[in-house]
């Protein structure tokens, strides 16, 4: 509980851990949500060209009923992406173990 006659409480450098600890979770967790925001923002987009596409082909007559195949790169994009949130989800699971650890060991 601070400075007392020249000694430090034993529960000093504990707080700063865990604020490090909280810090780090709210920040992995603030990414995860961006990331999450990011994808669904492509998505939406991605769905805003088909649509649009669609609508062209009516238009020329040209229509054809098979899907639209999405380029490589955009499937690719997907999958990193995806891959970083998965590591973001464990990096927070195992933030929250080690805070869960602490508040159980005292």
């Amino acid at each position: 509980m601070g400075v007392r006659n020249g000694n430090l409480g034993s529960r000093g450098g504990g707080g700063g851990m865990v604020s490090g600890m909280a810090g780090a979770l709210i920040g992995a967790a603030g990414l995860a949500w961006w990331l999450l925001s990011e994808a669904e923002k492509r998505r939406l987009e991605g769905r805003q060209l088909r649509v649009l596409r669609l609508s062209r082909h009516a238009e020329a007559e040209d229509f054809d009923q098979a899907p639209m195949a999405r380029p490589l790169s955009s499937i690719q994009g997907q999958k990193d992406l995806h891959n970083k949130v998965h590591e973001l989800n464990q990096a927070i699971e195992d933030v929250r173990r080690q805070l869960e650890g602490m508040a159980t060991s005292r």
